[in-house]
């Protein structure tokens, strides 16, 4: 499985408390086919996750495209997870969203992901972690290539 990493490193200066944000695109997902096809299973599938890490689901919402293909968004009271699907392609994106403003969610943040794509399975992924909250000083942007 291919990996691609962004991490921007150099000082940082928390401006509220923040949290964890995990995107992703998923290709060549060779876990139930009817994931990537079906609003209700995926659903099942993005809830049931959800529960296992420990996160707290307060509303969702999943749309059904013609002939296939899935939208869906989970409303966390940390935050969100949004999951979109290309079955077509094979492909699925995915955005996981979780504050820390009253604990440390990334662990639970990074269950979720895990249990996702160990659910679509997929060949290849591109993965992006950017910490939510913290700002950057000119300097450290400059060293992280960021201008």
């Amino acid at each position: 499985m291919r990996r691609e990493v962004q991490v921007v490193i150099g000082d940082v200066e928390e401006t509220f408390g923040g949290g964890i944000h995990l995107l992703a695109e998923w290709y060549q997902c060779k876990g139930a086919p009817e994931l990537l096809k079906s609003a209700e299973r995926l659903r099942a599938c993005c809830l049931a996750a959800v529960d296992r890490s420990a996160l707290t689901a307060v509303g969702e919402s999943f749309y059904q495209f013609a002939p296939s293909g899935v939208t869906g968004t989970v409303l966390l009271a940390e935050s969100h997870l949004a999951i979109h699907t290309w079955p077509e392609f094979g492909s699925v994106t995915v955005d996981v969203f979780v504050c820390n403003r009253t604990r440390d969610n990334r662990a639970k943040a990074h269950t979720l992901y895990v249990e996702l794509r160990d659910a679509l399975e997929p060949r290849k992924e591109n993965f992006s972690q950017v910490m939510r909250g913290a700002v950057v000083t000119p300097a450290a942007a400059a060293v992280a290539g960021m201008h």
